[in-house]
């Protein structure tokens, strides 16, 4: 290993890592604090019904879904530079309008834009990440840009609970200052995040010389160090709406997606339904993130160090499954708090996981790209599925069901994931075994046709 790339990764993941993270946090904060919101008092002012409701989460969904492919493809050629800072400002902008809104509409139009600004961030700041780091040091970084959401989820309990003693302060409730405090903040941060993200390794100002040489060769050693050049192709899109290892992931991803924002929309409304006042429900939804928070990092450590996703997929969702059957099997108030942390911990570790995940299997850029976008329309649309179920409170009962059900299909889906994946190294194993076409440099094993071939190529070895 070249003595300058420790420098150079600990470089990008104080520029880059803090900065992605800071973006996903601010996303994931004022796309969920809605359920804040409900809480302080939003749904009875603009006179909404639970339908009216749910119908508000969903509109956010459609737009956010349909400009993430597109974004994604578009990432490179416009540059990540400005093109997720600009996300970040304009859906900045539209949550402020939402604590001004005074009518259903206006909250509808505003869930609308506030969708179509941030669809393209999450998957554009995992293709960017993975254009920085190679694949089995991805893990932990994406975790941490994860975690946003668990500290999102803690922060806007606390933030929340501090903002509502606004309540009257120029006339506005305490939920409309949850909306123009918060939004505010993240249009300025947008403003200054531009200066802050580089758009590639090749391009890093903070890294020298060296540091970006010593990068370079390690991502070419992992098969991604050419893509900054490569040509973007329609087969390359289309290659991975056929890939096996996406097609099973794109099941988990949608499973992950329903159990994932039911927490984020509904937990705050699962506490308070425990008996709690609005204020205290806000700050009794902190404890199970910071748990959340703690395992992630610790097993995404161990992810990255034995190469392993598939088996952290399962055990994470396993401990989700235990959480949502302790929530069915009693209605003892400590407990169903208690399934929260399982609940919690299992859903929110199993995203940064599962993404890496089919990060790290699909080659090249542009295929990468899809698959990305692939995976998170899925999970959106488990997005969606999450806004309707959640009926019948307070022990909002088929949500549980079908979110304990969910938990154990992502399990299952990482089992066949990694059965698929042992077999194509098999078969790999085998033609490498038997043809002297891919000899070092020359033929078909050329980097050229590496490049082409991606991850279909037979020396690139998949991540279990």
């Amino acid at each position: 290993m070249d003595d300058h790339l420790p420098g150079a990764l600990r470089k990008v993941d104080l520029y880059v890592v803090s900065c992605a993270t800071m973006l996903y946090f601010l996303s994931f904060l004022d796309r969920s604090n809605i359920g804040n919101a409900r809480v302080a008092g939003l749904q009875q002012d603009l006179k909404m019904s639970d339908h009216q409701y749910s119908l508000a989460l969903t509109v956010t969904y459609i737009p956010y879904m349909l400009w993430e492919l597109p974004s994604n493809l578009l990432l490179k050629r416009l540059s990540p530079r400005i093109l997720l800072p600009a996300y970040v400002f304009l859906w900045g902008v539209v949550t402020t309008l939402q604590g001004l809104v005074t009518t259903y509409s206006g909250l509808l139009a505003c869930r609308f834009f506030l969708g179509l600004f941030e669809g393209g961030l999450l998957p554009g700041i995992l293709l960017y990440l993975s254009s920085f780091y190679p694949r089995h040091k991805l893990q932990l970084r994406v975790a941490v840009v994860f975690c946003a959401t668990s500290l999102a989820g803690a922060f806007s309990g606390l933030l929340a609970a501090a903002i509502l003693n606004m309540d009257g302060i120029r006339g506005k409730r305490g939920w409309a200052w949850i909306f123009i405090l918060e939004g505010i903040f993240t249009a300025l941060y947008a403003l200054v995040s531009y200066f802050f993200i580089p758009a590639s390794p090749l391009t890093a100002k903070f890294l020298t010389e060296a540091e970006r040489r010593a990068l370079h060769t390690e991502l070419q050693k992992d098969g991604s160090g050419d893509e900054e050049h490569e040509v973007f192709s329609w087969s390359a899109v289309a290659s991975a709406f056929v890939a096996p290892q996406v097609l099973i992931l794109a099941v988990a991803f949608f499973f992950n997606g329903t159990t994932l924002f039911g927490l984020a929309y509904f937990a705050p409304s699962i506490v308070n339904s425990l008996g709690y006042s609005p204020i205290r429900t806000q700050l009794m939804t902190v404890p199970p993130y910071a748990c959340s928070f703690v395992v992630n990092i610790f097993t995404s450590f161990l992810s990255d160090r034995y190469r392993q996703r598939g088996i952290f997929l399962v055990l994470l969702n396993l401990l989700a499954a235990i959480g949502y059957a302790m929530f069915l099997g009693s209605e003892k108030s400590h407990v169903l708090y208690a399934a929260l942390f399982f609940q919690v911990t299992g859903v929110y570790g199993s995203a940064p996981t599962v993404s890496t995940w089919n990060t790290n299997n699909v080659m090249p850029h542009y295929k990468r790209a899809t698959a990305i976008a692939i995976a998170f329309t899925m999970t959106n649309l488990g997005g969606i599925l999450s806004t309707w179920i959640f009926t019948s409170p307070p022990r909002y009962t088929i949500a549980t069901r079908i979110n304990l059900a969910f938990s154990l299909g992502v399990a299952a889906a990482g089992v066949a994931n990694v059965l698929y994946l042992r077999n194509q190294h098999a078969k790999k194993a085998a033609l490498l075994a038997t043809s002297d076409g891919y000899s070092e440099g020359m033929g078909r094993d050329g980097p050229r046709n590496q490049r082409k071939l991606g991850d279909r190529h037979p020396r690139f070895s998949y991540t279990l």
